[in-house]
């Protein structure tokens, strides 16, 4: 793998870590500026919202510029809105700094999930994309914790103070390490629009959508469900995040490494394994080894469905892939926010603690049957002679090798 990636991989690794390092210091921050914690709460959602928002249209301006520049730019927002959060002096610019720094989330690993994959083989680029992901995944076992510690001990301010400047190391290595990229050929915000008229790639940002939600339906409410049912401790919660990161790091890994070989069989697996892994925590979350266990399983089964969803995207988004990454990206939080939400609802409605689980179990399912829908919809085009990307069956580019667009006459993808 190329020392580039390296670069987009700290990058990950600052905004995997400023994205759920606020959930352990909420009480913290409300505390500090007179605030409820359902308030303060609005960190989160405002993060959320601002990845979805900025994803389609930081990357619609990126349109206009290198892709190594762009990310160069989307780095120095990243600091922007981190230094504004450690120096806001009330509740209101604290917000507008969790915002400026989601801004630019989802345009950077979905840029840098082009640039990743333009760095390596055909045969390597899940493997590539997987790579900078890893920065995300490893952020919740080392800079979560380590971030909430830090704060918890010497004030939240310093926490995304270093976080800031892990956003700057990830500038300066960008600047360094990853080779200028000029602006593919006619690359266009039109023809990125184009992208979306694929049903293709429609049903892979809904595969998205109810996969990774499935997944935040349980993990949202994972406190209270393993102290009230499991019977843990408060002070256990943490480890059992780590766990959970652990498992992300593990799924991430194998899932870039079998989508090179064969994606859709990946996501068969992926996706089937979490529908009914979260369909067994409303059972496992009555003992705490079981629970232990389950919360690792669903960590990796659905970060395993990172890398050949993201990847998916951009092969069906042939010729115009960037946009389409980047709105993939706001597609994961969107499915945190509507899981979150339903998680919400039938917690609400007097069903426990464990009901999240059903929740999730049921839009892993819906995910799964819309990825067999996807490769039917593929079979049928294929057949009917029409020209379109294949679904990958084992062969080390793909089943019809096709690439994602071009730069400078290149062959890339996302």
């Amino acid at each position: 793998m190329p020392l580039a990636l390296l670069a987009l991989t700290v990058g990950a690794f600052g905004i995997g870590t400023t994205e759920f390092v606020i959930m352990g210091l909420l009480p913290q921050i409300a505390a500090d500026y007179g605030v409820t914690i359902p308030t303060a709460g609005l960190l989160v959602t405002g993060y959320a919202l601002g990845v979805v928002i900025g994803a389609p249209l930081l990357t619609a301006f990126g349109t206009k510029v290198s892709r190594k520049r762009m990310l160069m730019l989307l780095m120095g927002l990243f600091v922007l809105g981190n230094l504004l959060s450690a120096l806001a002096p009330s509740f209101g610019l604290m917000l507008t700094g969790r915002i400026v720094a989601s801004l630019a989330h989802g345009s950077f690993f979905g840029i840098g999930s082009v640039v990743a994959a333009e760095l390596v083989a055909p045969d390597k680029k899940a493997g590539a994309i997987a790579t900078m992901f890893t920065g995300l995944t490893v952020a919740n076992i080392v800079g979560v914790p380590l971030g909430t510690f830090i704060g918890q001990a010497v004030g939240w301010r310093i926490t995304f103070a270093i976080v800031a400047a892990l956003g700057v190391i990830g500038f300066l290595g960008i600047a360094k390490l990853v080779p200028a990229m000029p602006r593919p050929e006619g690359a266009r915000l039109r023809g990125e629009l184009k992208a979306f008229r694929n049903p293709q790639v429609l049903l892979a940002m809904a595969m998205t959508v109810l996969g990774f939600g499935g997944v935040f339906a349980a993990i949202t409410y994972i406190a209270p469900m393993m102290t009230h049912v499991a019977g843990y401790a408060d002070g256990s919660v943490t480890w059992l995040l780590v766990l959970f990161g652990i498992g992300m790091f593990l799924g991430n890994l194998l899932g870039g490494r079998f989508a090179d070989r064969a994606l859709m069989p990946m996501l068969y697996t992926a996706l089937g394994g979490l529908a009914v892994v979260l369909a067994l925590f409303t059972v496992t979350a009555h003992n705490k080894i079981l629970a232990a266990i389950t919360i690792l399983l669903v960590g990796a089964l659905g970060f395993a469905t990172v890398p050949p969803l993201q990847k998916r995207v951009l092969d069906q988004a042939h010729g115009a892939p960037t946009l389409a990454s980047a709105v993939n990206i706001g597609a994961f939080n969107l499915g945190n926010a509507l899981a979150a939400w339903l998680g919400g609802l039938v917690i609400a409605a007097g069903l426990g603690y464990t009901a999240p689980n059903w929740v999730g179990a049921a839009l892993a399912a819906a995910a799964l049957g819309l990825a067999f829908w996807s490769a039917a919809l593929e079979r049928r085009t294929r057949a009917a002679g029409t020209d379109a990307p294949a679904v990958e069956t084992g062969s080390p580019a793909g089943a019809a090798g096709t690439s994602v667009g071009t730069s400078a006459g290149t062959p890339v993808h996302h």
